[in-house]
């Protein structure tokens, strides 16, 4: 290596350290155990029952048993990246994003410390982002298998996080409310970290304790206009076509807002004194983010920061990746800015789809170093393989999983040329 290429190499690492130091307090801000203590001391709470749900629930939980009384019984309920021991409590793990036994299991584990609260009694639900996925428990017809199918058709058609739930709810005790009417008569106060933009609480882990987002027939549409009514089981859409029966209202709950996306950035702000801050979330399809992202960049060399959570459409056969790491890839192949320059998006849970990656964190050389290994992004972004092109660049993001969930944050740092500061 040169003594040019050795100087361009650190200034290269220090850009790339200083995006993750950024991404990094985004993170450490919507720690959910410092969130839940500041919720309990702010009001105490006792009651027999506390069940958490979600990426974030172990240390949620230790928080809470740490500042409530005793209690009869405490049920944690994630996936295995996050899952470990939590003293005086049950830990159950399942699969995330697709629901599989475990989660089937656990949502008849939560469905019975329910049955078992009674009139003047009290349930604590910590609920956070994955929820949805964790806690399985299907309507009567409908099996595990066809759950997962249904999750994996919504996954691959590109639909917002709100529109899968409208239809995931239809489908489920547990979602759209059902944890409410399943605790009646019992008091449900929720502690919830929000991994939803806007922080709808009827969207967040499928909206446990909130008003379901939709009816059956408005479920049926929308697959109907994402084009997978047909490919769905036939028990499914046995059970959407049916008119539900009219239900009483929904029994009231106490819900919190305790972390959020907005929190996130903001903290990323305090950590990039001068940066610009998007406040417009960066959703839907990932080219259209991408876009959005350059035209931030193309006004000029500084630190610019993000959040949101964009949408990726699957073609046939796809290939390893999330839309952290779809994103990242798409803006290295569009960047043309002159100087140095890094973007990171990155999953706040440290995990971007079904991969071990938190998302991609790539630079002004990334385009050069898959050249040299006889690639280019096109040959990745178009099988939705980023993984797979980030690794040979040398881009993934690896944080592990972080134990909490807020959707995703995004860096993008421009340096002058010729200047090694702002």
């Amino acid at each position: 290596m040169t003594e040019e290429s050795e100087s361009a190499h650190a200034a290269r690492s220090a850009l790339r350290a200083e995006a993750e130091l950024i991404f990094r307090a985004g993170v450490a801000a919507a720690d959910p155990g410092a969130a839940v203590a500041r919720a309990l001391e702010a009001e105490g709470w006792q009651g027999r029952f506390v069940i958490a749900v979600g990426k974030a629930a172990p240390s949620m939980m230790r928080a809470a048993l740490e500042r409530v009384g005793p209690v009869e019984a405490a049920l944690v309920v994630t996936n295995p990246e996050n899952a470990g021991e939590v003293p005086g409590a049950t830990v159950m793990v399942a699969a995330h994003p697709v629901p599989d036994a475990g989660g089937l299991a656990a949502g008849e584990a939560v469905l019975e410390m329910l049955a078992r609260a009674g009139e003047g009694e009290r349930v604590l639900a910590l609920v956070s982002g994955g929820g949805s996925a964790l806690l399985t428990a299907p309507v009567e017809g409908v099996s595990l298998a066809d759950k997962a199918a249904v999750n994996a058709a919504l996954l691959a058609s590109g639909a917002d996080i709100r529109k899968m739930n409208l239809v995931r709810q239809q489908l489920s005790r547990l979602k759209g409310g059902g944890f409410l009417r399943a605790a009646a008569p019992a008091e449900v106060r929720a502690l919830i970290l929000s991994d939803v933009l806007g922080d709808d609480l009827s969207t967040i882990a499928s909206g446990p304790t909130a008003p379901p987002i939709g009816t059956r027939a408005e479920a049926r549409a929308l697959c109907a206009e994402l084009g997978i009514w047909e490919s769905l089981p036939a028990s499914v859409r046995a059970y959407l076509d049916v008119k539900a029966a009219e239900l009483p209202p929904l029994p009231p709950a106490q819900n919190e807002i305790i972390g959020s996306n907005g929190v996130s950035l903001m903290a990323m702000e305090r950590a990039a004194p001068g940066a610009r801050v998007v406040l417009e979330p960066l959703e839907g399809d990932v080219e259209e983010a991408a876009q959005a992202v350059v035209a931030a960049g193309d006004m000029g060399p500084g630190i610019t920061l993000f959040g949101g959570e964009t949408t990726v459409r699957l073609g046939e056969n796809p290939g390893m990746g999330g839309r952290n790491q779809q994103l990242a890839l798409r803006v290295a192949e569009l960047a043309r800015w002159p100087g140095e320059w890094v973007f990171l998006s990155g999953g706040t849970d440290g995990r971007d789809g079904p991969t071990d990656a938190a998302g991609g964190l790539v630079d002004h050389g990334t385009l050069a170093r898959l050249a040299a290994a006889g690639k280019r992004p096109a040959d990745y972004l178009a099988r939705n393989d980023a993984y797979n092109g980030l690794k040979l660049s040398g881009d993934l993001l690896m944080t592990g999983g972080t134990g909490t969930n807020v959707a995703d944050l995004q860096v993008l740092i421009r340096r002058e040329p010729g200047k090694t500061s702002f």
